[in-house]
């Protein structure tokens, strides 16, 4: 299932037709109920079911010919946070089960596909919003819909508010248009300066990578060095290299203050969110990796 993709923008768009979701901090996930069982699908098209047994039970109570589009979140302390999901997505099944008690996921939907075996992505966001929630609401907790409003301002409330809650800003869509499959139909404004970035590769060795060498999503394309990682990212970079397997300094990249750097290149690129001013100065600061896609 290829799913809808959302576009940068650094203000609040405004209008009429416009809705406005408030944008989790999780892990994007397709919930699929066929006749038989439940599939949870990652962005990138990874089948996880095995790391979140409690959505997919959940989703038993769906329709037959289901589909859902949302974000799978675990709130700590009144807040979404990012780093459980990451832990709960990269459990074996057998911790998953135990991790499901202590750390329970939640599924913030924010789209139906399909429903009872009928493709509705054809149809405007208005109607396919209709459905999900008369769908979701009587079930309650742990599948809900995302809120939506279509006030402007109330947006951008949110917008000023929410982050305390974890939420990463917004997502706007039209109410009249269909389902952008694989395409950056919507719009999403992030509370900070915060974008997606290609690792193409990284410094350092394939057990101690060093920095990240990055394709910012503006400018020119040309690779960047990222700030020095924290040894977690160390720790991440180096397992998802050991993933695609070590490849050897074949391409060189200018670092400031070092000239041309060798870099160990990663095929196919990982995402990693960094934070970044318009300027090449300082280098770009990476946030963290973007393992769910």
């Amino acid at each position: 299932m290829r799913v809808a993709l959302a576009a940068a923008v650094r203000t609040l768009p405004r209008g009429a037709g416009l809705a406005y979701e408030p944008k989790f901090d999780g892990h994007r996930l397709v919930i699929a109920r066929s006749a038989a069982d439940v599939a949870l699908q990652a962005r990138s098209g990874r089948i996880v079911t095995s790391a979140f047994p409690d959505l997919a039970a959940a989703a038993l109570q769906l329709p037959a010919g289901t589909v859902l589009d949302g974000e799978v979140v675990v709130w700590h302390a009144g807040r979404t946070d990012f780093a459980l999901v990451q832990r709960r997505a990269a459990a074996t099944a057998a911790r998953a089960a135990v991790l499901a008690q202590s750390l329970p996921a939640s599924y913030a939907a924010f789209d139906v596909l399909e429903l009872a075996g009928l493709d509705v992505r054809g149809r405007p966001y208005e109607r396919r919003r209709a459905l999900l929630v008369d769908l979701l609401l009587p079930l309650g907790p742990p599948l809900q819909p995302v809120p939506m409003t279509t006030d402007a301002e109330l947006a951008a409330t949110w917008y000023e508010t929410l982050p305390a809650s974890g939420i990463e800003g917004l997502v706007v869509k039209r109410l009249d248009q269909a389902y952008p499959a694989g395409r950056r139909g919507w719009q999403k404004l992030r509370h900070t300066d915060v974008r997606d970035a290609a690792v193409v590769g990284y410094t350092g060795t394939p057990r101690r990578p060093l920095a990240l060498v990055l394709v910012l999503p503006v400018g020119d394309e040309t690779p960047l060095v990222s700030s020095p990682l924290t040894a977690a990212l160390r720790r991440e970079v180096a397992e998802a290299a050991a993933a695609r397997g070590a490849a050897e300094p074949g391409a060189t990249v200018t670092a400031i203050g070092l000239g041309e750097v060798p870099y160990r290149t990663l095929d196919p690129p990982l995402t990693a969110e960094v934070r970044h001013t318009s300027a090449r100065h300082p280098p770009p600061e990476v946030l963290r990796l973007r393992t769910d896609l």
